[in-house]
This record gives structure tokens, sequence and C-alpha cells, in this order.
């Protein structure tokens, strides 16, 4: 489970290169102005980057397989078909 830590802005200001390292580490790190978080620093996800690849992969093999789909034509209908008045 990965840290969770809260600071003022004033002690993350300066203590900004401790802060840093414990990020490198894999903590995440609120900071707070008057008692309320505004802001928070967290290590960088490379699953994101990770996870839009495959995205990717996927949206290609789809429309791969769309290509080789031959369209299927339906009608044309007219009104009253559509709506069954006679």
């Amino acid at each position: 489970m990965r840290t969770m830590l809260t600071v003022t802005s004033t002690e993350a200001n300066r203590s900004f290169a401790r802060l840093m390292r414990k990020v490198k580490e894999g903590a995440s790190i609120d900071i707070t102005s008057h008692g309320e978080a505004f802001a928070e620093i967290r290590p960088k996800q490379k699953a994101d980057n990770e996870e839009h690849e495959r995205r990717l992969a996927a949206l290609a093999e789809l429309e791969t397989h769309w290509a080789t789909l031959t369209p299927v034509t339906v009608g044309p209908w007219t009104r009253e078909d559509l709506y069954g008045r006679d």
C-alpha cells in the first residue's frame, strides 16, 4: 500500500527535496493550506502509458476486423412500412 503523507504548504516549500525523495520511493503527499488539502504530489503511474498502448492495440485490432466485414444493406423502406399504417 502506498504511504500517504499530509504537509502544509509552508512545510512543502521548506522540505521540497526531502518530499520528492519520498515520492520517488512511492509515497503520495497531500499539500494543505489553512487545514484544507489543495494539491497532491504522487508518483507518475507507469501503467497509464501501458494502458494507453493496450487500448491503441485493441482499437487497431477492431479496425482490422471491421475492414473484413461485409456491409449489410437493408431497406429502403417507406414511411408506411416503418409505421405500419394502412
